[in-house]
């Protein structure tokens, strides 16, 4: 099954926390930008995954639910995307990856082997 991130792509849809800042940019871009940073990154280092837009099916924003954690729960209301799981593993959310990316452990949040990025031939 592999890399799966859980996305919102209609950030109108996802109602926005209050532990999320308020930024003038209107409710959910703070969403999008942490879903574009989670993306971006896989795709630059290889790492194959899917993206589940819980937008446009309730039974994946369910099943999304229904496997976070208890304690990864926040105290209101639902999490919010991005969520990352690999298979049926969960990972965590956009600020547990933001701090493995930072400690330079991404591999092992993600549960993949670390590996050293291969050179392309000329």
């Amino acid at each position: 099954m592999g890399i799966r991130v859980f996305i919102a792509s209609s950030s109108g849809f996802v109602a926005v926390s209050a532990r999320e800042p308020a930024t003038g940019r209107g409710p959910g871009s703070e969403i999008k930008k942490k879903q574009q940073d989670v993306v971006r990154f896989l795709e630059a280092n290889k790492i194959e995954f899917e993206e589940v837009d819980i937008t446009m099916s309730e039974e994946q924003r369910q099943w999304m639910y229904k496997n976070i954690p208890p304690e990864k729960k926040p105290a209101q209301g639902n999490p919010l995307p991005p969520q990352i799981f690999n298979g049926d593993r969960y990972c965590g959310d956009y600020d547990s990856f933001f701090e493995s990316k930072e400690s330079n452990t991404v591999f092992s949040f993600l549960g993949l082997k670390s590996r050293l990025a291969s050179k392309a031939e000329p």
